[in-house]
């Protein structure tokens, strides 16, 4: 096992210098990769039942025009989603690419979150089961499982507008600052917010951290789980909790969609 855990992190370091030396420098090549990367996260999310009716959302910034971001239009089906589906959106809310409208909700909290953080990519939110669920008790994620360790001092909690329809900048502005540095939220009474440095990594950890929110609520139902130790939660968020490690952990996602449903690139 340790063997194991020595070559993964040597792989993680060698995909994270990779990285670290790629600047793109075709703008429409990359922006074509951004937009297949982002297909296949909500396509994925569908699939995985974390997209219920036309709430939720997920964002990729445009690699020029850095104060834009392609999102997919307003109540068009996660499982369906294509790269021509999808709307180019200003910081000013105006769709300057795509024909399909705008959710309100959507410009209003990942707008604010775009602009706050210019380290972040791309940024997903729907209203998932559990992510909903547990954003109603407000309170921390516990560290109760080796899995939810790649969470350690990484969920910010906001209560700001909590179960209000989010169409306010305001509201968006409070929760990019409740957000802070890190790569996960909790907004009360709503869901989880996840951001990260691709698409992959973003969508990745909305889908561990719904996974983690079902893990404490089944736990906390069936008694008190035992927390982890801070050394080993330490060493869970490095291990598994870098932008690089979310970014791979995504990766078998996308090698099954593009098998078996390829028309999500065009």
């Amino acid at each position: 096992l340790v063997g194991m855990a020595n070559t993964i992190d040597d792989k993680l370091a060698e995909l994270e210098q990779e990285q670290a030396q790629s600047t793109p420098t075709d703008f429409a090549a990359e922006r074509l990769h951004r937009k297949q990367r982002l297909a296949c996260g909500l396509r994925t999310m569908g699939r995985l039942h974390l997209a219920e009716g036309v709430p939720g959302h997920v964002t990729v910034r445009d690699p020029e025009f850095t104060d834009r971001f392609w999102v997919n239009p307003f109540g068009t089906n996660f499982k369906l989603m294509t790269v021509s589906d999808l709307i180019c959106v200003s910081h000013e809310g105006e769709v300057v690419e795509g024909d399909g409208p705008l959710n309100a909700a959507a410009f209003a909290i990942h707008g604010q979150i775009h602009q706050a953080r210019p380290d972040v990519i791309a940024a997903a939110h729907s209203h998932s089961m559990y992510g909903k669920t547990f954003s109603t008790l407000g309170k921390p994620l516990k560290m109760i499982t080796q899995d939810s360790t790649m969470f350690y001092n990484d969920v910010a909690l906001c209560n700001d507008g909590s179960g209000a329809v989010v169409l306010s900048e305001e509201v968006g502005r409070a929760m990019a600052t409740a957000l802070g540095d890190k790569k996960a939220m909790i907004h009360q009474n709503h869901g989880l917010i996840t951001t990260g440095g691709s698409v992959d990594a973003a969508v990745w950890w909305f889908i561990a951290l719904e996974r983690a929110c079902q893990s404490q609520l089944l736990a906390e139902s069936a008694g008190t789980p035992i927390e982890i130790p801070e050394a080993y939660c330490i060493d869970g968020h490095k291990s598994q909790g870098s932008d690089i490690a979310g970014w791979f952990q995504f990766q078998p996602f996308w090698d099954e969609l593009v098998a078996r449903e390829p028309e999500f690139l065009d």
